[in-house]
């Protein structure tokens, strides 16, 4: 009774406070993870009322299996930004320029923390936790970004580069985490073999890519023989949810350690499933509305889970710094210095890395895996991240609708209107 109490607590507190942060032109995602902090046990838990907020850390964690829930379906809406027919119409700019500006962010935030790192945070800041820090820079949040498209009816040489390029964003971001990440494994527990190193990262992925492709063939197939569409979404949410306890499997062949990364997976189920589906588009749109309420619960746990302690400290506080400016020089320089040689338009170099600042599920759901993984030093890295995510969350879309105004992309008639319709719909 108390984990389905805590639950419904949990859901109202994330849509209550999201309410109370819309005036302040806040997206909703902040004020979820707000709402995890207010009944978290630094807060309301504190009152050591069972049932009321989450008291311990450890009532938080055993709600643990609808995060990982949550994340597949975060992966599964990603992979619908790869349909074929809109990445032909940008071509080789959007993919170049995607690739490149997640591996100039990773770069710039390694470079920067592992010299802090070397200097003055050598036992604050472990070179595992740089190295992770690095990979997760490379996410940026595809539904901040697509909430101001859309708000503001959005059209343009800018706003066709920006959506491709953001699902482009994320794929790099979850292939540079295997890579990173692994190597960050390596370090932390002290087995720096080639295998840990090398071979198991490129196996993780894959393997992912393949259990994700085989799934969505699978899926697209079966889907086919239903014609209701809550059928439809039935299955798609079984599928999803399928597909998450598949990644979770781990076995050994020949020595070697063969496991699955759930967001890979999933992101490649959502790719195949958009492309060989017809019926795809509306589908995907009804599990979206289906997940709302689960990717509410999702930001509002992840924000029970900040170790507000952490934040007395102040090495912790200067590495969160570093870290939001470092990722927000390196995702400018990569995406101007990349659109410039690609031979976008002066605008489009000029305001592209400003959009592709916001970061939440995807960089949220990377640092969970850390978390899980290397223990206490992986709760820094959560703890980093969620600094990061909040600051980002609050300024990040307000920058978007400024540089994409000011590309051309938002014209002046549309932002009145555009707000008098928010105070109608919820901003996600």
């Amino acid at each position: 009774m108390e984990i389905l109490l805590s639950i419904s607590i949990a859901l109202c507190a994330g849509l209550l406070v999201s309410r109370f942060v819309k005036p302040l032109k806040m997206p909703a995602v902040t004020g979820y993870l707000i709402a995890g902090i207010l009944i978290g046990p630094y807060a309301l838990g504190r009152l050591g009322l069972d049932g009321v907020g989450f008291p311990t850390m450890a009532r938080v964690k055993e709600l643990s299996l609808m995060n990982d829930v949550a994340l597949g379906f975060i992966a599964y809406a990603i992979g619908n930004e790869f349909r074929l027919s809109q990445l032909r119409q940008t071509g080789k700019q959007a993919l170049v320029v995607g690739v490149f500006q997640a591996l100039v962010a990773a770069l710039t935030v390694d470079v920067v923390l592992i010299a802090l790192h070397f200097t003055v945070l050598r036992d604050a800041l472990p070179l595992a936790d740089a190295i992770t820090l690095g990979a997760i820079a490379t996410a940026t949040a595809p539904a901040a970004t697509l909430m101001v498209v859309r708000q503001y009816k959005a059209k343009g040489k800018l706003t066709d580069l920006l959506l491709p390029i953001v699902a482009i964003d994320d794929a790099v971001g979850l292939v540079v985490f295997a890579i990173s990440f692994g190597i960050a494994k390596a370090m932390h527990f002290g087995q720096f073999d080639m295998v840990s190193i090398l071979v198991e990262p490129v196996v993780e992925i894959v393997c992912s890519l393949l259990l994700g492709f085989a799934m969505g063939v699978i899926f697209s197939a079966v889907e086919k023989y239903f014609k209701s569409n809550s059928k439809r979404l039935s299955l798609s949410i079984t599928f999803v949810i399928m597909t998450v306890s598949l990644s979770m499997l781990e076995f050994d062949v020949c020595g070697v350690r063969v496991g699955f990364s759930s967001l890979l997976v999933c992101m490649m189920l959502g790719t195949v499933f958009c492309n060989e589906c017809d019926f795809s588009e509306e589908i995907m749109e009804k599990t979206d509305r289906w997940t709302a309420p689960l990717f509410i619960l999702f930001f509002v746990l992840s924000g029970a889970e900040l170790e507000l302690g952490v934040f007395s400290s102040a090495a912790v506080v200067g590495i969160g710094a570093a870290y939001i400016l470092a990722r927000s020089v390196g995702k400018w320089l990569g995406a101007s210095v990349s659109a410039g040689f690609m031979h976008c338009d002066p605008l489009v170099r000029r305001y592209l890395g400003i959009t592709l600042l916001p970061q939440a599920g995807v960089a949220l759901g990377m640092s969970v895996t850390v978390a899980q993984t290397l223990g206490a030093t992986g709760e820094m890295v959560r703890n980093i991240v969620l600094f990061g995510v909040l600051i980002y969350e609050l300024v990040g879309p307000t920058l978007t609708r400024i540089a994409l105004t000011r590309a051309g992309d938002i014209t002046p008639k549309a932002i009145p209107a555009a707000q008098a319709a928010s105070d109608e719909d919820d901003d996600e």
